[in-house]
């Protein structure tokens, strides 16, 4: 229920949002250079989202693993600097291609 509820509240604020678009004449609206902006933004967001989320899983699984096992700290922390380099690249690489674009 209130899956459902939320779902309602997340259409009826995108129909708010949109409704102003629906109301112009017809040679003022949006090109596709503004939407590819709009687009890029939202990539981004998504992506630096999601990277900080494995970030803190692999920290929390580093911390975890040091914890059970001190003396394997130097390998631990090893690959997770390692670990942590390639998550953050890939934020890295998707803002290159939205400068590419």
């Amino acid at each position: 229920m209130r899956t459902l509820k939320l779902l309602g509240c997340m259409a009826l604020f995108l129909l708010a949002i949109a409704s102003p678009v629906f109301a112009q004449g017809g040679g003022s609206g949006l090109g596709t250079g503004e939407l590819r902006f709009v687009g890029a933004a939202i990539g981004m967001g998504i992506a630096s989202g999601l990277c900080g989320l494995g970030q803190g899983k692999a920290v929390a699984g580093a911390a975890e693993a040091v914890a059970r096992n001190p003396g394997a700290r130097a390998g631990i922390q090893t690959l997770l600097v390692l670990g942590l380099a390639f998550i953050e690249s890939l934020a890295i690489f998707t803002l290159l291609i939205i400068f590419v674009k």
